[in-house]
């Protein structure tokens, strides 16, 4: 069968007009024979998001952005998704805002949420949230930042003008000769330094000599608390501190007036008794040694005994007469 001239212009034309419709669906990427599921989000500002952008969930490709739109008079942007059937999710889950880059670009990615909500279908509109891109966040931790500098340069602009204030002409000239004051005291004390340093050089072999001197004093010093050690000082002083206990309670006893010497100490009587005794005891001896014949009188052959005639200027009858 012979096609006329005019079938082959309409089939061409048909032809040319599906390759239009399927060749526009691919530019939106919007497949005109699938079985996805539409969902819609509403967002305040989309960040320059372009149709045809993918949908991911989890970082895989689900879907794609098929259309923005302004919802109504009030500035909202209506976001028309196209998602695959392939995974459910509940009607509570989040169509998040994001961008896909440093320089630029944005993306959506659908936050599932599984609780006991219903599953979310066809139609329904999810809820929207934007993620703050990395320009943001710095933004946002440069802000703080940058009022602190700018309150930091206002008080040092603040603290030169009260500085400047301050630093008239009088007080200019007392800094000036504070300054060379100080500088005086530098070169003198660099000057004592230096006498020092010769000090220290002249007398340099006196300074060794004193050093050795010195550890071995404390090496003497060392081997006398090795030789304490051993010889068990603790021992010693125990022994030490009961005899000095012992002492006190004597030197107690006889200041209680208890035993002879404390009777001694306390009996005034005693006292002079013994004295008495003493001095008698020393007049007897003193008389026996001046005249031993009052004492002793020896006989011999039968010889009749004198009698003993007190000496004149008898040192006994002297002292009892005292």
């Amino acid at each position: 069968m012979k096609l006329s001239r005019e079938i082959k212009t309409g089939i061409i034309v048909v032809a040319g007009i599906a390759a239009f419709i399927f060749g526009l669906s691919y530019l939106k990427s919007s497949p005109l024979f699938d079985n996805n599921k539409t969902f819609y989000a509403v967002y305040d500002n989309v960040g320059g998001l372009q149709p045809g952008t993918q949908v991911s969930i989890n970082g895989y490709n689900v879907g794609n952005v098929t259309s923005i739109k302004f919802k109504d008079g009030s500035g909202k942007l209506l976001v028309t998704l196209s998602v695959s059937n392939e995974f459910q999710f509940s009607e509570n889950s989040i169509a998040e805002l994001f961008d896909t880059g440093i320089i630029g670009g944005k993306g959506v990615q659908i936050v599932p949420v599984f609780d006991t909500a219903s599953m979310a279908k066809s139609g329904d509109t999810l809820q929207s949230k934007i993620k703050p891109g990395i320009t943001e966040l710095v933004q946002q931790k440069l802000t703080p930042l940058q009022m602190k500098v700018e309150g930091a340069v206002s008080n040092a602009d603040s603290l030169l003008m009260n500085f400047n204030e301050i630093l008239d002409d009088p007080t200019k000239k007392e800094l000036k000769a504070t300054i060379v004051s100080l500088n005086e005291l530098v070169q003198a004390f660099k000057g004592s330094a230096d006498k020092m340093n010769i000090l220290l050089e002249n007398n340099k072999m006196q300074l060794d000599s004193s050093l050795k001197n010195v550890s071995h004093i404390t090496s003497n010093f060392s081997k006398l608390s090795d030789s304490l050690v051993n010889a068990d000082l603790g021992s010693t002083l125990a022994e030490f501190q009961g005899t000095v206990s012992k002492l006190n309670g004597i030197l107690a006893k006889i200041e209680q007036g208890e035993g002879s010497l404390g009777k001694l100490h306390k009996d005034d009587a005693l006292y002079d008794n013994l004295a008495a005794a003493s001095r008698e005891l020393d007049l007897l001896l003193q008389d026996f040694r001046l005249n031993p014949k009052r004492y002793v009188n020896v006989s011999v052959f039968g010889k009749k005994q004198k009698d003993y005639t007190l000496p004149e200027n008898d040192p006994a009858e002297q002292k009892e007469n005292q």
